[in-house]
């Protein structure tokens, strides 16, 4: 078989999860990894240790070459928010950024800038249907702006953000942060045109909370200040008995020892999607959310999400009329899926089956389009 074959077959989680943009149930890698270096963590023997240690940087170079930037410019995070606040904490001048956002991102600004003491300000916008496009950036732009935040796909819509044509508005001396949560690992992306990008293992990695990473760029360092850089940060030996400076590399831009285990789950988990390929991995996503998009149009279920391929990942959310049966009937037919307000959001991965797909079909069926729309 290969690699993307092989990683197909590890999908062993029970038919009708549709929750991948909620949690990724753990790889079975991943929980084979946990076991073994548990192991070796509970020998006490240095050269064990040592291997543990080593997945460190394993999971900087994997995630680097995912993102296409130098190893050094990566940290591991214990989620991808405390990547964010690394760099809202940092920073000073005004952030654009949308108040549909995830809180990742809008209540750590707001926090990063009450703390400011007026050196941070939040620029909200409101773009329509919660999209940050270009033009909305652009409407929002004047000499204050030092920075926009923005998610790579939104957790509510799956709508993706063209990273590219926002590094254009914003120009060459704005930085761009995003959270990679939703995309990284299923879409194939020029991530490197962002300054910070923060990512987590615990969705379509499948590699559990805890796996959190941020890069930092050579720009991004020269305008954030490593405000939370802890004795993890100096980039050198345990400084006992001194008081040096921050790193001058990515690692400034942390607090002390990550957890090893949640690392080497990690590193595991970016590995296996690395030795798949992200192109492959995209294309089944497409084809599965293409599949749904299908059986909402036939039921006559409304969809916010994008249907262009390259405006979306691995999010399609069902809009009913009425949302309560839709929730009920996939509940009882034994389909997972995320009810949050007024919608259903359905997420695939690529190793979601024909049998998983044929019980969304069937649920939605059973219940009878009557009970979804007004028609």
């Amino acid at each position: 078989m290969s690699a993307f074959e092989d990683f197909l077959a590890t999908f062993d989680v029970e038919p009708g999860y549709l929750n991948w943009a909620a949690n990724g149930p753990l790889s079975p890698s991943v929980r084979a990894e946990v076991f073994a270096d548990a192991d070796l963590l509970g020998s006490g023997r240095p050269s064990s240790l040592a291997l543990v240690a080593d997945r460190i940087a394993q999971a900087k170079e994997t995630a680097a070459e995912l993102l296409g930037v130098p190893a050094t410019e990566l940290t591991v995070q214990p989620s991808a928010t405390y990547g964010l606040m690394h760099a809202f904490f940092g920073l000073g001048g005004e952030v654009i950024a949308s108040r549909a956002e995830f809180p990742s991102i809008t209540l750590t600004l707001e926090r990063a800038a009450h703390a400011s003491h007026g050196e941070l300000a939040a620029r909200w916008i409101d773009p329509h249907g919660g999209h940050v496009t270009p033009d909305a950036v652009a409407d929002a732009l004047d000499d204050e702006v030092t920075a926009l935040a923005v998610s790579h796909v939104d957790f509510r819509t799956g709508f993706r953000a063209d990273l590219a044509a926002l590094r254009e508005a914003i120009g060459p001396d704005r930085l761009l942060i995003v959270d990679a949560v939703q995309s990284l690992g299923i879409v194939e992306d020029d991530y490197s045109v962002a300054d910070v990008v923060v990512g987590h293992g615990y969705k379509w990695l499948r590699a559990g909370r805890g796996t959190g990473f941020a890069r930092f760029s050579a720009a991004a360092r020269e305008r954030i200040a490593p405000v939370l850089s802890g004795f993890g940060g100096v980039g050198g030996p345990l400084p006992v008995d001194e008081l040096p400076a921050p790193a001058s590399d990515a690692s400034a831009y942390t607090v002390n020892g990550p957890d090893q285990l949640a690392v080497a789950r990690l590193a595991v988990g970016l590995g296996d999607v690395r030795d798949a390929g992200v192109a492959r991995i995209e294309q089944a996503v497409a084809e599965h959310v293409d599949a749904i998009l299908e059986i909402a149009d036939r039921h006559g279920i409304p969809v916010r999400s994008p249907r262009e391929r390259a405006r979306r990942a691995g999010i399609v959310t069902l809009a009913p009329e009425h949302p309560a049966p839709l929730s009920a009937a996939l509940v009882n037919a034994g389909v997972v899926a995320t009810t949050r307000g007024d919608a259903v959001r359905v997420a695939p991965h690529a190793g979601t089956t024909a049998d998983t797909l044929r019980m969304l079909d069937d649920a939605i069926a059973s219940a009878g389009n009557e009970k979804f729309t007004s028609a």
